[in-house]
């Protein structure tokens, strides 16, 4: 039972991210409201494929804060429609983590009540979701909507790392304090671009449905200083981490876990650079908008776990699972 929790805690955690990309993937499309109802779709639990399954006054039946909706577009509804699906199968996903989990009650209660906490955040994320479609996807909804995702993330993380306690040696390493110091203001400040970027996706979606998806190259020029703070803001980050990068290269003597996830963070920082500098100099392609959310994720989600083994004294100085024990 303990190697099943920890092998589909991992899967579970790979399906949060895909769940994610494909949020990014609604919002890069204007499919947030392709489904006007919740949780049916235009009142279906299968939702139409065409205009003509739609009473002809649709528009008025399931407008949203007394506002007709938009014209029925059947890829926009399927798109957000099977985003809610993937939602649901996700909050089974942790369901079965959580059953998983019991094989630790006894063992190490943390890692149970962890999940536990993953799985009621999962609940409260669908009704918040619910919410962010009744209020016409409302700014500050859609941000609270994705932090909350990556609380749910940051769980999970703690979680499974934990439960793989005696199975993963993260490396000694010198200046400790420092090391979580920094990491610290790192991860805050990531948290913080995560934030602006999503309150600049808000002004960009809003713009979008101005101009009816059109003449995308002038979209930057008229969103104007929150671009620019964002764009700016991301070399700061960019330095912090590659200070972060030199201060663990230093401080751990050796090439291991730490090391190697250190790396990947880097790494994940690169790529989100090319894909700003890919929106901002070719007119923001929608295909670039959900990978540039899913590396943030990421970002945050290599900076937990980098605090983790980091601390891994604190971590998992109660737990009881070792290696020795029977999986």
């Amino acid at each position: 039972m303990a190697h099943a929790f920890r092998q589909f805690g991992i899967i579970t955690i790979v399906a949060v991210y895909l769940l994610i990309l494909v949020g990014g993937i609604v919002r890069s499309t204007g499919s947030g409201m392709g489904c006007p109802d919740w949780p049916k779709c235009f009142g279906q639990w299968i939702p139409p494929t065409d205009v003509s399954q739609l009473p002809p006054d649709y528009k008025t039946i399931f407008k949203v804060q007394g506002k007709e909706i938009a014209d029925f577009d059947p890829f926009k509804t399927w798109v957000e429609y099977l985003n809610r699906l993937l939602g649901a199968l996700i909050g089974l996903f942790i369901f079965i983590t959580l059953m998983l989990s019991a094989s630790y009650f006894r063992r190490d209660r943390v890692v149970f009540y962890a999940i536990l906490a993953a799985f009621l955040m999962t609940g409260f994320q669908g009704w918040l979701g619910s919410v962010v479609v009744s209020t016409n996807l409302a700014p500050f909804m859609i941000t609270l909507h994705m932090v909350v995702a990556l609380l749910i993330v940051a769980v999970l993380i703690y979680a499974i790392a934990r439960a793989h306690t005696g199975y993963i040696q993260p490396e000694e390493v010198h200046e400790k304090n420092k090391l979580n110091t920094v990491l610290g203001i790192c991860t805050l400040m990531s948290l913080l671009q995560i934030v602006l970027g999503t309150q600049l996706r808000e002004a960009i979606d809003h713009l979008a449905v101005q101009m009816n998806y059109l003449a995308r190259e002038t979209w930057i020029e008229q969103i104007g200083l929150p671009f620019y703070v964002h764009r700016t803001y991301s070399l700061v980050i960019l330095a912090a981490h590659l200070y972060l990068a030199f201060l663990m290269r230093k401080n751990i003597a050796q090439v291991g876990t730490l090391s190697f996830w250190a790396n990947v963070l880097i790494g994940l920082i690169g790529g989100e650079i090319v894909t700003g500098a890919i929106m901002a100099y070719f007119a923001i392609p929608a295909v670039m908008q959900p990978v540039h959310l899913l590396l943030a994720s990421l970002m945050f989600g290599v900076q937990i776990l980098l605090a983790l083994f980091l601390n891994r004294e604190h971590v998992f100085k109660s737990a009881t699972f070792h290696s020795s024990l029977p999986a």
